[in-house]
């Protein structure tokens, strides 16, 4: 597993996509090769390296912003070669603009024609080779669960529904009284061994290859096995706490699972004052170019609420900022006005009839949000953050939620890792999942986590996931 950005991915995972950049990077030289062959230099022609560059990083990255990289949610090879088409085609409307603007970028006709054969083919070759590689486990970790609580049947259940996370389940070391750990929807694969007793643990972790054993027990005091992993640990095999393999694993925590003491002694929740008043410049530069880059947009979406339905632009309202402070968020009005006049304070619904037409539209493509800018300005909330919540429902939540008041100890975003990685929460159980992805990035803030959910969230505004 490497670490980057704050985050754990498996080597195979990476060389997957290197090698994806490569083959398209050689598809495009073929496709120059066979159109200008006898017609300029091809080797040691820095100019032409550039240009495939170019449409290799553009192509890339129209595959990422279609899903592609997401390999959890494509379901078949038709739904991958619809996927590629549409990615190749906003390539090359992407690729004309900038040739549009920038000619001398142009690599020659019909080269990009051409490569997109190529690349086709490649990519579909590349991917089923690679889907069978998943699907075989190859190349994947063997580890050994010690446990059989709600933890490890979480942890079970990642590792079943992710095929590319890496890692298979070698052994499971059921908890004293405990009948078999696999869930009935999770069918464990039959050569998962079920071991009722810790005796002999290194020794068998030793006999099948296993270099990492996960510890996830449901009760620790007069029931931990000190001696056999000590042993194992002297022996070199890894041995990982439950709750820090399954952050690794999925990125986020459970907080219904973890305790105070693995808070206090993990790693991460570090804050140094170079890093926030890096992140505070940021949010100022960036807060200020993109009130003037938008400010037609939002003069637009004005007049467009105004003529839509009755009440003021913008919609104003409490939330609950750093260390519980107050402070009033600004918004486009997307609802009828005094929305909650008879209701009280409530969470938005699936198609909630309290949100007016332009309002539909602007929430879809989170344009509503834009005015929370000033908000940055201020110095209210920053660009990325856990959300704001008003202080009406984290009094609820927070009887109910541990560490929920944690989330407090950072300033609130414009967006963060919960939304895009969660979407939109209308209940509880939503609450509990997003703050397991807020603790991660609280844990693990830094720019650079920063930058990564940036590119999220660009991914995630152009397709108008998770808008209510």
């Amino acid at each position: 597993m490497l670490r980057i950005l704050k985050h754990y991915y498996p080597i195979r995972n990476l060389f997957f996509i290197l090698g994806e950049s490569v083959i398209i990077i050689i598809s495009v030289y073929l496709a120059s090769l066979i159109m200008l062959w006898g017609k300029m230099p091809l080797i040691d022609n820095g100019a032409l390296a550039l240009k495939i560059i170019l449409i290799g990083i553009i192509c890339q990255g129209c595959l990422y912003y279609n899903g592609l990289y997401d390999l959890t949610s494509i379901t078949s090879y038709t739904e991958l070669s619809i996927r590629l088409f549409q990615s190749l085609g906003a390539s090359s409307i992407f690729l004309a603009i900038i040739y549009f603007f920038s000619p001398g970028a142009i690599i020659g006709n019909g080269i990009f024609a051409l490569s997109i054969t190529f690349v086709i083919i490649s990519i579909l070759t590349w991917r089923y080779g690679y889907t069978l590689v998943l699907n075989r486990g190859l190349f994947n970790q063997k580890i050994i669960m010690v446990g059989s609580g709600e933890l490890a049947l979480s942890i079970i259940t990642e590792i079943h529904d992710k095929k590319d996370c890496g890692y298979t389940l070698g052994v499971v070391v059921k908890e004293p009284g405990e009948n078999s750990i696999c869930a009935d929807n999770l069918s464990c694969n039959e050569k998962v061994l079920q071991k009722t007793d810790y005796e002999g643990l290194c020794e068998m972790a030793k006999e099948l290859g296993i270099k990492k054993i996960v510890v996830a027990l449901r009760e620790k005091r007069g029931n931990f096995p000190t001696k056999e992993l000590l042993k194992c640990r002297m022996e070199g095999i890894e041995i990982l706490d439950g709750n820090t393999f399954f952050e690794m694993l999925t990125g986020k925590l459970i907080v219904e699972q973890i305790n105070p003491a693995w808070l206090i002694f993990s790693n991460g929740f570090k804050t140094s004052a170079s890093s926030s008043f890096t992140k505070r410049v940021v949010d100022i530069f960036f807060s200020i170019l993109l009130l003037a880059v938008t400010l037609p947009i939002l003069i637009l979406v004005a007049f467009l609420i105004k003529l839509d339905s009755k009440g003021p632009v913008f919609f104003g309202q409490e939330r609950v900022g750093r260390n519980r402070k107050p402070y009033r968020i600004y918004k486009f009005r997307s609802m009828i006005s005094d929305a909650e006049s008879k209701s009280g304070p409530v969470w938005a619904k699936t198609e909630d009839d309290r949100i007016t037409r332009v309002g539909h539209f602007i929430r879809k493509w989170r344009i509503d949000e834009l005015p929370q800018l000033w908000n940055v300005l201020r110095g209210d909330m920053s660009f990325i953050g856990p959300r704001p919540e008003r202080e009406h429902f984290v009094k609820q939540l927070e009887k109910v939620i541990p560490y929920y008041i944690e989330r407090l100890s950072v300033k609130p975003g414009v967006t963060g890792w919960a939304q895009v990685s969660y979407g939109y929460g209308a209940s509880v159980e939503d609450a509990v999942e997003k703050l397991n992805y807020d603790m991660f990035y609280i844990k693990n803030i830094s720019i650079f986590m920063d930058i990564l959910i940036i590119f999220k969230t660009v991914k995630t505004v152009l397709f108008g996931e998770g808008a209510r």
